[in-house]
């Protein structure tokens, strides 16, 4: 009476346990969003941009005020003094005496308040410019990443529907196979039959059970890539279908890619940035003049300064000779922006073959897509006539295995196709720079 008990626990667990491996099901959309919030990629770029935004203030800093508090303590081996000889004229005849003044005491402090103000200071200003620049800069770049590990997860998830497709292919396949090998079992039991068709109909089971491991692991596979692009410690799987933006008109595309396009926009800031550092070069030539005032305390007064007080300058420094380095620092910065002009040009003219190339493969994509599904409805057809034509005793057992194959290879043909033509939409739309 208690084992009945037990079995159903134990039912439960195991139900229970298989529930909790199989993986996640995710909508496209769901996919793309998360992969956008969670994807370590995608998180590190942000950090660029809180990085850039630091080395901002630091550069920032040298064109603001800084206010500074000194102190000083002075031991020392013994009171500094000096002597002095007073004549006393009102007695006669006149005392001369000795006197003796202590310039500074044993122990001494002394403290300041330091506050140093850049008037005129161009060469940080323009500093301060470009490193703002850069913050921009940063933030396009991470817009980049965010587009390319959207365009990476949609792949992802079109081939793991692919593989679904390859799956339900090879399973269709194997119990076409399985149903042939029970038939041969039959005939040959009944004498109809011959140990030929049955080790024919086992082999091409074996071929095709072989062929569903295969799928089922590159299933995995791309469940496992997938999970980890979401962000995600476990595999995640696909919903039945998904959806694809709008696609533009070819006229507009190249248009689009030009100005939508990420990666395009922070190659086309960071030439714009290199040009701005190239133009702020005479910032270098220019003088710097800062404002300095002090206010003071001391434990004892000199012939110099009292106890308390204050002083203020004006600082001018004006750079003469520097050993060459200005000239230098100007020909890097030009052949920087060369640089970032050339990678400018070469991104633009990569995006505008992409946007080409992808319409192209879009159009071959799909022309392949109807002409595979049109050959996998035949195989079917095929295998059908061929079947019913080997029950009727019309054909043989190798008619059947061929028909078989040329089904399943259609049907894995089909299920590829359907794959190139989904990559086809996304490499597009990601060329056009609607994706995501």
């Amino acid at each position: 009476m208690n084992a009945f008990p037990k079995m159903v626990a134990v039912m439960l667990l195991c139900s229970a346990a298989a529930r909790a491996q199989q993986p996640e099901r995710i909508t496209f959309p769901e996919a793309v969003q998360r992969a956008l919030l969670r994807n370590a990629s995608v998180r590190i770029a942000v950090q660029e941009i809180s990085r850039a935004h630091g080395i901002m203030r630091e550069v920032r800093a040298a064109a603001f005020p800084t206010l500074s508090a000194n102190g000083l303590y002075t031991r020392l081996d013994a009171d500094r003094t000096t002597s002095a000889t007073v004549v006393d004229p009102t007695t006669t005849p006149p005392t001369v005496s000795s006197v003796s003044r202590t310039v500074q005491p044993r122990d001494s402090w002394t403290a300041n308040l330091q506050l140093a103000v850049p008037l005129v200071a161009p060469q940080r200003w323009v500093q301060w410019e470009h490193a703002s620049e850069q913050v921009d800069v940063a933030r396009l770049s991470a817009e980049d990443v965010r587009r390319q590990i959207a365009v990476t997860t949609a792949r992802f998830y079109v081939a793991a529907l692919s593989q679904h497709r390859l799956v339900d292919a090879n399973q269709r396949a194997a119990d076409n196979a399985r149903e042939h090998l029970e038939d041969a079992k039959a005939r040959l039991s009944a004498g109809t039959g011959n140990r030929l068709d049955l080790v024919r109909a086992a082999q091409e089971l074996a071929t095709s059970e072989s062929q569903v491991q295969s799928a089922l692991t590159g299933l995995v596979r791309a469940q496992e890539a997938l999970g980890i692009l979401v962000g995600g410690d476990a595999p995640v799987d696909t919903t039945d279908d998904m959806q694809f933006p709008p696609l533009p008109a070819p006229a507009e595309a190249i248009e689009d890619a030009e100005r939508r396009r990420a990666d395009i926009q922070a190659q086309r800031k960071r030439a714009e940035a290199a040009q701005h550092v190239v133009r702020d070069s005479y910032a270098d030539f220019l003088p710097l003049l800062t404002g300095v005032a002090q206010p003071f305390a001391s434990s004892f007064t000199s012939l110099t300064s009292p106890t308390t007080g204050w002083q203020a300058q004006l600082v001018l420094t004006l750079p003469l000779y520097d050993g060459g380095f200005r000239y230098g620092a100007l020909e890097q910065r030009r052949a920087e922006r060369d640089e970032a002009r050339e990678q400018l040009d070469a991104a633009l003219r990569q995006a505008r073959s992409e946007v080409r190339s992808g319409f192209e493969s879009m159009q071959r994509a799909d022309a392949s897509l109807r002409q595979a599904r049109e050959a996998s409805r035949l195989a079917g057809e095929a295998l059908e006539i061929t079947t019913l034509a080997y029950h009727a005793g019309a054909t043989n057992d190798l008619e059947v295995v061929d028909a078989e194959r040329r089904a399943r290879d259609a049907a894995n043909a089909a299920a590829v196709a359907e794959d190139a033509a989904r990559q086809a939409r996304i490499d597009l739309l990601a060329a056009t720079g609607r994706f995501p």
